[in-house]
């Protein structure tokens, strides 16, 4: 497949790169500082691009199977989240590129709770975290609320996203969190760019939400 992949030098972005290359995959990485193009896999094609651009999202999207959408607003810049979706769902749409975006967890649903949401539920969610979480819950509504064409799935990571080696394993969910016997909820970066891949070669949540944990 050829992939596109926004916010590449990220977190997530930079594992979903790898994980894509590793694999086989053609993969356009695009940042929005060309500083930051020297730090890409030299496998990669790297670009820059802007994902609140919707020029930018219809040039990188042209051509591609895959769309992949990575990116994370400053502090303080969280509802730029909203914008920068609707954005990236056009462009995708009129290249005809699914559309895989990474979201976040705050509107997953607690196991045992009656339908709290992990945004109402302090176990999991740290009072730092609330303004991205809240913009992660309107940027699915965003998604939801789409009447375009846009061939998107949105993939809410558990309540820990943290470093760690890739185990290739993974359990799924689709609105409500994916907890342990001890109700800790976590995967790796490295596990969730393989649960992105796996979605990508084997379309299961097509324009729905899916969740993973161990």
């Amino acid at each position: 497949m050829n992939i596109t992949v926004f916010g590449a030098t990220g977190s997530v972005g930079g594992h979903v790169v790898a994980e894509a290359l590793a694999r086989g995959h053609e993969v356009t990485a695009v940042v929005r500082d060309p500083a930051r193009l020297s730090g890409l896999p030299a496998a990669a094609l790297g670009r820059t691009g802007d994902a609140r651009s919707a020029e930018d999202v219809a040039d990188l999207s042209a051509g591609r199977d895959v769309v992949v959408g990575a990116t994370r607003p400053a502090p303080g810049r969280e509802r730029e989240l909203a914008a920068v979706t609707r954005t990236l769902l056009a462009g995708a749409a009129a290249a005809g590129a699914r559309l895989l975006l990474v979201g976040g967890a705050g509107s997953l649903t607690v196991p045992g709770t009656g339908g709290r949401t992990v945004l109402d539920d302090p176990r999991y969610l740290h009072p730092d975290w609330r303004a991205i979480a809240e913009a992660g819950a309107e940027q699915l509504a965003v998604c939801r609320a789409d009447t375009s064409t846009a061939d998107w799935t949105y993939l809410s990571p558990p309540a820990q996203l943290e470093p760690g080696e890739r185990t290739g394993r993974y359990r799924l969910g689709g609105d409500e969190l994916v907890t342990d016997a001890g109700g800790v909820s976590r995967i790796t970066v490295a596990d969730l760019a393989v649960a992105l891949l796996d979605e990508a070669e084997n379309p299961r949540h097509r324009r729905r939400r899916f969740t993973v944990a161990y």
